[in-house]
């Protein structure tokens, strides 16, 4: 009995418009299955969780996969009703190229959605951060990008030995034209990648320019000095240069040191006593942290104190070593503390005689 039932459905299958009935059939038979089970059970599973990306993906995916199946119906439609090997081909090529478009349409889509989710919960993770967001998203699209120009022109045979060979050479040339652009270009991933430094923190580059970063770039990035004068520092620069960041330790405080020398014979003890109160009440200083006065060393002409103190964030190291001096100062005078300073005794043995004698 079911041979006969294959049999008859082989002989009307045999008939163009059967099969085009039934192509078209099946389609909608998968569509209904599709939209009234598959999606229910997806949606289901996506609201047993908290989050709202996996219900924005599910709406993709139903769009997706339904342009999916009206793709493949309309070329089996197409491909049975056309009987030239030629025609066959472009048709074939023709539906490679749309089916690569439209899903790669929607992987960028979902990609859209899961970055902008990874820029809400940033904090969370240390490989990806607001500043590394862009590099991401421009790194998948070119990879996307390539995955699809790669099956699109092997779909129509086109020979991709030229076209890899010419882009060699271009590549080539490009690259020795723009040598100082790919440095800083390729320094600016490693930065933004390894963070060693943030917007808003202060840093010092080589000993020379420091202040608070205020843009990190692909090609430089910006410093805000103490002058209120912004710096543009390339960052093929900045990749070879030691960088000290001021503010990326567990608070933002920063110790201060300040030297200061004395005269040899003064009592020991009450100098360190008497620097120790000059950062009382002080401004800017952290009040949760001691101060350390230290007797560092003993030099050609003076004693040599040395004085830390912590401020409560970099932008005050000026201010306060300006104020401490400046307390400094006055106490050592108010106590008849001398301040030391090189002396330097000349002994001339012989006078010279008077011009003309």
């Amino acid at each position: 009995m079911l041979e006969q039932y294959l049999t008859q459905f082989e002989e009307a299958l045999a008939n163009p418009w059967w099969r085009t009935g039934t192509i078209i059939g099946g389609a909608v038979l998968l569509g209904i299955v599709l939209r009234l089970v598959l999606v229910p059970i997806m949606n289901r599973l996506a609201n047993r969780t908290n989050s709202k990306i996996d219900d924005k993906i599910v709406a993709r995916l139903n769009v997706t996969l339904i342009r999916v199946l009206i793709l493949q119906a309309a070329h089996l439609l197409v491909r049975d009703w056309a009987h030239d090997g030629q025609v066959d081909q472009f048709i074939d090529s023709l539906y490679i190229t749309l089916l690569v478009l439209y899903v790669g349409k929607a992987l960028l889509d979902i990609s859209t959605i899961l970055f902008h989710h990874l820029s809400k919960v940033a904090d969370k993770h240390t490989w990806i951060q607001h500043s590394t967001l862009p590099l991401y998203k421009f790194i998948f699209k070119v990879a996307l990008f390539a995955l699809q120009t790669y099956i699109v022109m092997s779909a129509w045979n086109v020979n991709l030995t030229s076209w890899l060979a010419s882009a060699g050479v271009m590549g080539i040339a490009v690259g020795f034209a723009a040598k100082d652009t790919l440095a800083n270009f390729i320094s600016g991933i490693f930065i933004l990648v390894d963070a060693p430094y943030k917007v808003g923190q202060y840093i010092y580059i080589d000993g020379q320019t420091r202040g608070v970063v205020t843009d990190i770039g692909m090609r430089s990035t910006r410093l805000l000095t103490t002058d209120n004068v912004e710096v543009t520092v390339p960052n093929g620069v900045i990749g070879n240069s030691m960088i000290i960041n001021e503010t990326s330790g567990p608070s933002t405080r920063m110790r201060v040191r300040v030297m200061v020398g004395i005269a040899y014979g003064s009592d020991v003890e009450q100098v360190r006593e008497l620097l120790v109160k000059c950062t009382e009440d002080m401004p800017y200083l952290d009040p949760g942290q001691k101060t350390v006065v230290r007797f560092a060393a003993m030099g050609e002409s003076s004693l040599d104190f040395q004085v830390l103190v912590w401020v409560r964030h970099p932008a005050f190291r000026g201010k306060a070593i300006d104020s401490l001096n400046t307390r400094i100062y006055k106490a050592l005078g108010e106590a008849a503390i001398e301040i030391p300073f090189p002396q330097r005794d000349v002994n001339i043995k012989v006078w010279p005689s008077a011009p003309g004698r």
